[in-house]
């Protein structure tokens, strides 16, 4: 989110508080990686949905991988402009803006943050699925049926702008009319309602909802690597046998059972580098939101607010990158995924090697 005082750091401010000039050097060169990675992201999300769309939404997973997909896009898209005003105003200062920079800065963040934890919250009920997929192998695919799956996921997004509709309703932009100018200038307004807002979301959205939904990955990624670990040795164990015992028939079955197969492996380790990414992304993130609630000070206008903003500024960027790295997962280890992305680009490669 960007601030007046976020801004009024680029000259006179320099140096007054400390880490000034730290946020300085971070503001100049960390918007432009988010920009590369955002738009990566853009592509490879886009390019995901194509694949997921063309493979065919047939599971509970395919339907998880390609709402989380879309969330995800969209969230970039709303993101876009709040980057690229921190690049322009930092990197050209006399851009002449023909509104309020604030407007593309400030008015599509939240909307974007909204989108954000609907994003999380995708990605931590995929990992209850697999989670619950191994508790319960036998029921599972009558418990978390592709309908209920879309159920739970519309029901998702509406509590994610419930939860975000106290800054969402805050911001509005106003007109001015300059008499130096001549003409009309828009600027970003707010009710006065604001400090009040941003405080509750402050708890409910940096707090809260994070922590719960940063322990439940980790709790979902422990049983998903120990699940893996499991797996990997009853199927030493079982190509180490040499000669069958007199129970082997009995011991055997036991032993499917429990074991997974290459399919399930592969579905398990996909889920789990999708809640490890997250849970990265989330560190930074979690930390500082609860060192601004311990600290008053680590806060916007406080006497560590540019620590405050630089802290900012890694964690949007680890957001942009969780948002735009899944395409990597997808490939390397989901099958079905690889077979419709091969489908579509070679395809097309070969449409285009075609003479006329």
């Amino acid at each position: 989110m960007l601030n007046d005082s976020d801004f009024n750091k680029v000259e006179g401010g320099v140096g007054l508080k400390p880490f000034s000039q730290a946020h300085r050097i971070v503001v100049l060169f960390l918007p432009p990686l988010e920009m590369a990675i955002l738009v990566f992201g853009l592509a490879s999300n886009i390019i995901n949905i194509s694949v997921f769309l063309k493979t065919g939404v047939k599971d509970n997973v395919t339907t998880l991988l390609l709402s989380l997909s879309t969330s995800d896009v969209t969230y970039l898209i709303l993101m876009t402009p709040a980057v690229s005003t921190i690049i322009i105003y930092y990197r050209a200062p006399g851009w002449p803006w023909p509104f309020e920079h604030r407007i593309t800065g400030n008015l599509f963040y939240w909307p974007a943050m909204a989108v954000y934890n609907f994003s999380s919250f995708i990605s931590l009920f995929l990992g209850l699925v697999r989670c619950a997929c191994v508790a319960m192998p036998l029921h599972f695919k009558s418990v978390f049926t592709k309908s209920r799956t879309v159920i739970i996921v519309v029901i998702l997004f509406f509590t994610s702008i419930s939860l975000h509709l106290p800054v969402l309703t805050v911001f509005k932009i106003d007109l001015r009319y300059e008499f130096s100018k001549n003409s009309t200038f828009a600027y970003l307004g707010f009710t006065n309602r604001l400090h009040t807002m941003v405080k509750i979301n402050d708890y409910l959205n940096r707090i809260i909802v994070p922590w719960i939904s940063f322990i439940v990955m980790i709790a979902c990624a422990i049983v998903l690597s120990l699940k893996l670990f499991q797996s990997s040795r009853l199927r030493s164990s079982h190509r180490n046998t040499s000669k069958p015992s007199p129970n082997a028939a009995w011991s055997g079955s036991k032993v499917d059972e429990k074991k997974m197969t290459d399919k399930d492996i592969h579905v398990v380790q996909s889920v789990l580098l999708v809640c490890t990414i997250f849970i990265f992304s989330q560190l930074v993130f979690v930390i500082s939101s609860t060192v601004r609630l311990i600290n008053p000070e680590f806060n916007q206008a406080g006497r560590l607010e540019n620590l405050f903003f630089i802290a900012s500024h890694v964690s949007r960027t680890f957001t942009v990158l969780n948002s735009s790295v899944n395409i990597f997962v997808y490939y390397n280890f989901n099958s079905k995924y690889r077979a419709g992305f091969r489908t579509i680009f070679c395809t097309r490669q070969k449409n285009l090697n075609k003479p006329f």
